[in-house]
């Protein structure tokens, strides 16, 4: 299998949705899906109606079809549920999931995974996130259920994925090591997913290939040092790329703009990286002919792009929220900021700042505060000894009683319903409306202007292709 040259990203909740990653890998690149809060984003969409029908396809072709079933039974509502009535929850994260928090997350995974690989002989990809440990075994498993060949994962040091894909590829009981805050030195906590528990005895899937998403030559060594830990390949995301990003190494300054200050000692020495001996790609403002060419001399094999792919008509950002973000982009007038406290996580996160959204501290601060979905939550050790889960985004009163510091509330967003909302998932809160958006992009956004100039304002996920790949060949 040769490598890809282009990786599409895997970018928020639902953004990097099944439609963009099938057209990327249709034309014969990676195209990735996001795998981050796919239970809910399913749960919710079955209780709009499915109205084409495509979900209930994709839950007709899971090898177990009474766990399919269960999920229907559960979600399904035939013509959509009510405008002003609230979304049914999916069964939040924790130590140890009940039998049908693990059904939906194994069969949401399947379902996404199952629709992108769909119409087409390319390779797909999902995307997950380090820091939401929680989630990963039963979501990986869904994933390779449905024959995923690229698993890619950041926001934190995926150490553990390797081993874990080689057991959960034989149907093995596996258990994630998981960082719960305030536990003494020594101790260990996990999170155990049993396959054959959940589904019975099925033959041996493919092993996908593993991605590790790092920002430092130094965690490229570390990584591939031992075959324990060794991942297939990396991606290397600089500070410029959208979500989430790396700490400045050192003391954090910030700017006038109150922003990170990254400086030459956040720059990834490529040579190094290249002397792994591994396949590498180069992410963060990257989506340039000249760029491509640039990291490929460099030892790269090729880029990852996010922001020219979000605002394509196959993103799965709500269609006027992608026209305003372009229109603004284009005219010169979009800021993103990257804001060291907005994230929950303790990462610096871009946020778009587009009226009318949740990067407005007006239309945030008339927001309750509230923690219903969960997934940056993160466990601690109560004196009681047992594991308790607090936000710094959730009420302030309620984090300060779970021992969380007051700073940590200061400036925090709800990424989880907030990225709901940017594709059209936000939970209604009958008289208080639906839960605004928030929109991630990387900083940047110049390629946006030439994408527009080349191909208009709804361009396509092969026009992105057509632009990096036919333009690099030509030297343009």
């Amino acid at each position: 299998m040769e490598f890809p040259i282009v990786i599409q990203g895997g970018m928020g909740v639902g953004v990097s949705s099944w439609r963009l990653a099938a057209a990327v890998s249709a034309a014969g690149q990676l195209g990735v899906v996001s795998g981050v809060a796919l239970d809910a984003s399913l749960a919710r969409r079955l209780q709009l109606g499915d109205e084409d029908g495509t979900l209930r396809q994709a839950l007709s072709a899971f090898p177990a079809p009474e766990i399919a079933q269960r999920v229907l039974d559960r979600y399904y509502v035939a013509g959509g549920i009510p405008a002003d009535k609230p979304f049914r929850p999916a069964p939040l994260l924790s130590m140890r999931p009940r039998r049908h928090a693990n059904e939906l997350a194994v069969v949401a995974n399947f379902v996404e995974v199952h629709l992108a690989k769909q119409g087409h002989s390319g390779v797909v990809g999902i995307n997950y996130l380090e820091k939401i440990q929680l989630a990963t075994p039963a979501a990986v498993y869904g994933a390779m259920l449905a024959g995923v060949d690229y698993i890619l994962m950041g926001a934190g040091l995926p150490s553990e994925i390797p081993s874990l894909i080689d057991a959960l590829a034989h149907h093995q009981p596996v258990k994630l090591p998981v960082a719960v805050e305030g536990s003494p030195a020594g101790e260990t906590h996990a999170v155990a997913f049993n396959p054959p528990d959940l589904i019975g005895q099925l033959p041996p899937l493919p092993r996908p290939r593993f991605l590790a998403i790092v920002s430092a030559a130094s965690l490229v060594s570390y990584l591939a040092r031992s075959p324990r830990t060794c991942p297939d390949g990396f991606v290397l995301e600089g500070s410029t790329a959208g979500g989430h990003s790396a700490r400045p190494r050192g003391k954090m300054v910030l700017d006038d703009n109150g922003e990170p200050v990254y400086g030459e000692r956040d720059r990834i020495d490529l040579a190094k990286v290249a002397a792994s001996g591994l396949p590498f790609w180069v992410a963060g403002g990257q989506a340039d002919p000249r760029q491509l060419a640039a990291v490929q001399a460099a030892g790269a094999t090729g880029i990852q792009v996010g922001t020219a792919f979000a605002l394509c008509r196959e993103s799965g950002i709500s269609p006027q929220l992608r026209h305003q973000l372009l229109q603004r982009a284009t005219s010169g007038q979009l800021a993103v900021h990257n804001d060291p406290a907005a994230s929950p996580t303790g990462f610096p996160f871009k946020i778009a700042q587009l009226d009318g959204t949740a990067a407005e501290d007006s239309v945030y601060q008339a927001r309750a505060r509230r923690c219903d979905l969960g997934y940056l939550r993160t466990p601690y050790l109560r004196p009681t000894g047992q594991i308790g889960f607090r936000c710094p985004a959730e009420p302030v009163d309620d984090y300060l009683r779970k021992g969380g510091a007051g700073e940590d509330t200061t400036g925090s967003r709800c990424l989880c319903n907030g990225l709901m909302g940017t594709i059209g998932l936000g939970q209604r809160r009958g008289g208080n409306g639906t839960e605004p958006p928030i929109i991630t992009i990387g900083q940047d956004i110049d390629v946006l202007s030439e994408l527009h100039r080349r191909f208009g304002d709804d361009y396509a996920a092969a026009d992105v292709l057509h632009y990096l790949l036919t333009a690099a060949r030509s030297g343009r």
